[in-house]
C-alpha cells in the first residue's frame, strides 16, 4: 500500500464507484453469463485500497471457478509509473498510459492469471480481463462500466441486452471508422496525437479488405484481407498477417508485419446492439512492438462515417 498526501493522476481519474455487468466467455468465445460487479479504489489517510463486490450469474462450466462467498479487497501501491497490487486477493502490477492501464496479476480465489485492460473515457470504462491457467486461455470477462449513479439502472439493462452481441464489422457496405487517438511510449510518456482510419471494403459477407492508417505522432499504414469464421478472424496479407478471436463485442487482434513490427490490441464496439447491423463506435487499444520489444501504446475512439 502507498502512504501519500494525495492520490496520483490515474487514481484521481478513476475515482468513484464503477458499476458494470461484464460478460463471461469461454476460451472459444462462447458466451457463458454475467459478472455483476461494483468496484472502487479508495484513497484514505494516504493509503489506496481496491474493493470489488458482486457475483456470477450463469457461467456454465466456469461458474464454480468464479463464484466466491466474499467480496474482494487488496492493497495498491498508487503510482503513475507502476501500480502494484499487494494482496491478499490479487497480486501483480499495472502500467497506466494516459487513460488506459494494462495490468497483469494473479487472483488466488479464482486461480487464474489476469491481463486486464481498462480504458477510461470520461464516465465510462471499457474493461476486459483475459484469464489464463499458465499459457492456456481459460476465458474472458469484458464489458462497459459507468460511475454515474443516475445511469446505473439503464446501463445494466444495456449490458444485459448487449453483452453477448458478437463483434462484426459492416459486411456489405464500404465503410470508414476514423478518430483521434493518443500515442504513448513504452516509458509511459505521451508522444502525441494520432489520427486513425480503418477503411473496410467488403468482398463477401465473411471477407473484407481492410486498410489501416495511423498519421501524426506515428505514420504507418497497412492493408490486409480480413476473413471471419464465427468468433475467429484471420488477417491474410497483403501487408499484415495474423489472427484474432472475438469475445462478444470485443475483438482481440494480433497482426505481424515484415518489418519486424507487430500490433496486439482490443477493438470494442461500444454501441453494438442485437440484430443484423454493425455498431458505429469502436474503442481501440493497440500495443505496438518493434522487433519483439514494446515500443508504444495507441488508444482512442473511432466513429463510423
Amino acid at each position: 500500500m502507498s502512504t501519500a498526501v494525495e492520490p496520483r493522476r490515474w487514481q484521481q481519474r478513476i475515482t468513484g464507484e464503477w458499476v458494470g455487468r461484464p460478460s463471461l466467455f469461454d476460451a472459444l468465445g462462447t458466451w457463458c453469463g454475467f459478472e455483476n460487479i461494483r468496484r472502487s479504489s479508495v484513497f484514505r489517510d494516504g493509503v489506496t485500497t481496491y474493493y470489488m463486490d458482486g457475483g456470477i450469474e450463469g457461467g456454465g462450466a466456469l461458474a464454480g471457478r468464479f463464484a466466491l462467498a466474499a467480496p474482494f479487497a487488496f492493497g495498491v501501491t498508487d503510482s503513475d509509473a507502476d501500480r502494484l497490487y499487494t494482496g491478499p486477493d490479487f497480486f501483480g502490477a499495472g502500467q497506466p498510459y494516459g487513460s488506459f492501464v494494462d495490468a497483469q496479476y494473479y487472483g488466488p480465489g479464482w486461480q487464474v492469471s489476469l491481463n486486464t485492460w481498462n480504458q477510461t473515457i470520461k464516465d465510462t470504462q471499457v474493461y476486459s480481463s483475459v484469464l489464463r491457467q499458465g499459457p492456456a486461455m481459460v476465458g474472458v470477462f469484458n464489458g462497459l462500466y459507468t460511475r454515474v449513479p443516475e445511469l446505473v439502472r439503464d446501463h445494466l439493462a444495456h449490458e444485459t441486452r448487449c453483452g453477448a452481441v458478437p463483434f462484426i464489422l459492416p459486411s456489405k457496405e464500404v465503410s470508414r471508422y476514423t478518430g483521434a487517438c493518443e500515442l504513448w511510449g513504452a516509458d509511459q510518456r505521451p508522444l502525441g496525437p494520432v489520427r486513425m482510419e480503418l477503411a473496410i471494403d467488403p468482398v463477401n459477407l465473411l471477407t473484407a479488405r481492410h486498410e489501416i492508417t495511423w498519421s501524426g505522432a506515428i505514420d504507418y499504414d497497412y492493408r490486409t484481407l480480413a476473413r471471419r469464421d464465427g468468433a475467429r478472424l484471420f488477417y491474410e496479407g497483403l501487408d499484415g498477417w495474423g489472427n484474432a478471436t472475438a469475445y462478444g463485442r470485443a475483438d482481440y487482434p494480433l497482426v505481424h508485419f515484415a518489418d519486424g513490427k507487430r500490433a496486439q490490441g482490443r477493438e470494442f464496439v461500444m454501441n453494438a446492439e442485437p440484430g443484423m447491423g454493425a455498431g458505429t463506435r469502436i474503442a481501440v487499444v493497440y500495443e505496438i512492438f518493434e522487433h519483439n520489444r514494446l515500443d508504444a501504446v495507441l488508444h482512442g475512439i473511432l466513429e463510423r462515417s
